[in-house]
């Protein structure tokens, strides 16, 4: 029989977690500590958040709203690495509707001013935050969040998802409360799959203008139904509330209010802001362009001439006003992020190793 003794799995695992970062000058080290403490109740207890009250007015947090930009952007820092110009420019966005939303709440006076909503359009290649920052936006405000890819969407009464399920979503997300998701937040990514294609001008084109207008629709200000033309039991639902003599519930939700968020990687865009802008910039002085540069970078020039070229209606990229790029992360960002970023994957980490006993401590 070997005297050997059997491997320690904390070692093992340090091994292979060493491995992992050996290009990121992380050094990781693992060790364990009693289980029992796992499982001490007081320790569980001392962890657990307490909850909102169920008389709790989930609208009192918006109608004083008193939040300023540089406490949006403090709040995003902690969480999303880098990217300073869009969350110098959402804070702003943000602030700005959510104090009108705040002043709608004061009178019907109010409520009554023409408002241009500040609708966003983010651009940025894919894995840069941009999902992440919204929902990191609409969780310090307090308000409901959907997400959902533009290619999903078809031109109402052709096949395919209609964007007013957007609208249906975010009172799903508010738990029902309808005047909740009347201000929310509709985040709707690979807006630039939805351009119309070259060659489409006159003919039905259901997955592209088609989309365009029916969002167009929703930005400015319209009633949406609460219930699909294909949801029939939620028809027959309220025709026998009715049929029970009980009062009729609210059957629309107002789009004012709810803000707007598009987002694209839009490559194609890129390469043609970079030739409108060598075009410019011919001649002598000109630096010549590098063969494998990031163009991303171009995308921060980006104006409405490009966007209307690119196969949108201008109708709908003047709902957008508020435009900011997302620079492309670069491995230092990457391997910065897991290390400081409070959202970090490491972070999961450190709670599923705790579960099991397994202390793990990053340096």
């Amino acid at each position: 029989m070997s005297d050997k003794e059997p491997p320690n799995p904390f070692e093992e695992i340090q091994r292979q977690l060493s491995e992992l970062f050996k290009d990121s000058n992380v050094k990781v080290s693992t060790h364990s500590f009693d289980q029992s403490d796992v499982f001490d109740e007081d320790s569980i207890a001392d962890e657990v958040e307490p909850a909102v009250p169920a008389d709790s007015d989930p609208l009192e947090k918006i109608r004083r709203f008193h939040l300023k930009p540089k406490e949006i952007r403090d709040y995003l820092d902690r969480f999303v690495i880098r990217q300073d110009q869009a969350k110098k420019v959402l804070s702003v966005a943000i602030c700005d509707h959510y104090n009108h939303v705040r002043r709608s709440f004061s009178g019907k006076r109010m409520r009554a001013k023409e408002y241009s909503k500040q609708n966003i359009l983010l651009l940025g290649p894919t894995g840069v935050g941009k999902t992440y920052l919204i929902k990191n936006i609409s969780r310090l405000i307090g308000v409901p969040f959907v997400k959902a890819d533009a290619t999903k969407f078809s031109e109402t009464g052709y096949v395919g998802s209609d964007v007013e399920d957007l609208v249906r979503d975010l009172v799903k997300a508010a738990d029902g409360n309808i005047e909740l998701a009347e201000h929310g937040i509709i985040f709707v990514d690979e807006i630039d799959k939805i351009a119309s294609e070259a060659g489409t001008m006159g003919a039905r084109d259901v997955s592209g203008r088609g989309v365009q207008i029916n969002l167009l629709k929703l930005m400015e200000e319209t009633e949406v139904n609460l219930f699909s033309p294909t949801d029939m039991m939620s028809q027959m639902q309220a025709v026998m509330e009715v049929q029970r003599g009980h009062q009729p519930k609210r059957k629309s939700i107002n789009t004012r209010n709810i803000l707007f968020i598009v987002s694209g990687a839009f490559d194609k865009l890129a390469e043609s802001i970079k030739k409108r802008m060598s075009k410019s910039e011919m001649g002598f002085g000109a630096e010549p362009q590098k063969s494998d540069e990031d163009l991303s970078g171009y995308l921060r020039h980006a104006e409405t001439r490009d966007f209307t070229k690119y196969g949108f209606e201008p109708e709908f990229i003047g709902r957008v006003p508020v435009r900011v790029a997302c620079r492309a992360l670069s491995s230092e960002d990457l391997a910065h992020i897991l290390t400081t970023s409070e959202g970090s994957i490491l972070n999961q980490y450190y709670d599923d190793f705790h579960g099991y006993g397994i202390e793990f401590n990053i340096t």
